[in-house]
């Protein structure tokens, strides 16, 4: 729905790719949707779900045996992001490094967008 062509809605990072990859073989799943939905203090967050079907709606990318699909509603709000995983001492997840966002909560649970007129 929302593409360049030749150009991927989005990266994975070889950790990220590595860890889907495990998710899905772990999981029995065909990837993970991965999408955006209002709440939190800054008034979005992202979302991910295990999918058992792909929805042909969905942008979908592949990389190193990791299948990462957008919902079409979130398409325009993650255009351009890499999505890494980190593994800390306290704790480990997938981090979205996202050009859109303009503001965060202090936690980073949630995310701003810039507004359509900007």
């Amino acid at each position: 729905m929302f593409s360049i062509p030749g150009k991927q809605a989005v990266t994975l990072t070889p950790a990220a790719a590595r860890q889907i990859a495990r998710l899905m073989q772990k999981q029995g799943s065909k990837g993970l949707r991965i999408g955006v939905k209002k709440g939190g203090c800054a008034g979005m967050e992202y979302t991910m779900d295990y999918v058992a079907d792909i929805n042909p709606m969905d942008e979908t990318v592949e990389q190193e045996g990791a299948r990462v699909m957008i919902a079409p509603m979130a398409q325009m709000f993650l255009f351009g992001t890499e999505i890494d995983y980190e593994t800390g001492l306290i704790e480990s997840g997938f981090k979205f490094r996202n050009p859109n966002v303009v503001d965060a909560c202090g936690c980073g649970e949630s995310i701003k967008f810039r507004d359509a007129e900007a």
